[in-house]
């Protein structure tokens, strides 16, 4: 790939993504954070009152075309947020688990959640619950099922990953913190390679840990910290989605093409918009490594 891989052409804030196949479709499903890259307004409200934006892929992944928001989430009156979903599929249901924000504050006072909707077709979404795993700020869920059958939800609670365990994915016992060596959020589980791993979003590239059971994690470096060449991508990679297909992993993952030069939430819309990116994963001598300009094909196979 030579170029960024999305945008969203409604406000230019594609983030966050979840990359699933669509068994109804036939295609392939990218649902991200719809932030408001183009409203204008007080602080951080463009964060807020977002949607989940869904562009979907008929040609393997190489082009993403804009469909719309996920409706019938809402369950009461008025406008409030939705970040950050993760979707699985078991047993013929679509699991989603999303951050909601109540309202749409103007920093970052909210409290929030995580909820549980299901889908048997991702059109229709069954609102099941508010996720009791916490009475603090809980944000950006991973699920991945262990080997002995559990799922198990990785999740940020302050600025460390905590995790709680289902038999069932309706609920969920805590069982207390995973990482805590540094800040982060937006943890994501997957194997490749012979191993398991788990990145991080270090607000500095995506954090990576390495473990063999999904028990006990050890550090393993660093990638997306280096500024890319393409189109779009010379700033850090952020929040990310891994896809694994037998041997071949693509990490999803979106940057702030404006912040060459750091950090800066509010200033303007050149600081706000974002791109969705992808690149290729590999595993050489047990270090997962990811060369952001590596040139590659984007070849996602249909799933059974």
């Amino acid at each position: 790939m030579k170029s960024s891989l999305f945008r969203d052409p409604i406000y230019d804030g594609a983030a966050d993504p979840v990359v699933i196949w669509n068994r109804q479709a036939q295609e392939w499903w990218m649902i991200y954070t719809n932030r408001r890259a183009t409203q204008e307004g007080p602080k951080y409200g463009w964060v807020h009152g977002t949607d989940l934006g869904v562009a979907s892929s008929s040609d393997c992944g190489t082009t993403w075309l804009y469909r719309g928001t996920l409706e019938g989430l809402e369950t009461g009156w008025g406008r409030n947020t939705f970040w950050a979903p993760e979707i699985i599929w078991h047993d013929g249901l679509y699991h989603m688990y999303v951050t909601y924000v109540h309202g749409v504050p103007e920093d970052w006072t909210g409290k929030a959640r995580i909820r549980h909707y299901t889908s048997p077709d991702f059109i229709q979404w069954k609102f099941q619950s508010t996720l009791g795993i916490s009475e603090e700020n809980v944000i950006d869920s991973c699920v991945y099922r262990l080997p002995n059958g559990t799922f198990r939800m990785w999740f940020k609670q302050g600025n460390h990953t905590y995790a709680a365990d289902s038999k069932d994915l309706y609920a969920w016992q805590p069982i207390g913190q995973v990482i805590t060596d540094r800040g982060h959020e937006g943890p994501n589980v997957f194997n490749l390679g012979g191993y398991y791993w788990m990145i991080v979003d270090e607000w500095r590239g995506q954090g990576v840990y390495r473990s063999d059971d999904l028990e006990t994690w050890e550090r393993n470096g660093l990638i997306l910290d280096q500024p890319g060449k393409r189109e779009d991508d010379g700033t850090i990679g952020l929040h990310a989605d891994v896809v694994v297909q037998g041997e071949e992993g693509y990490i999803f993952y979106f940057t702030h093409p404006g912040r060459i030069h750091g950090h800066h939430e509010d200033g303007g819309y050149e600081m706000r918009r974002s791109s969705i990116q992808a690149a290729k994963l590999e595993v050489v001598n047990g270090v997962l490594i990811c060369d952001r300009d590596r040139e590659f094909e984007l070849l996602l196979r249909a799933v059974d």
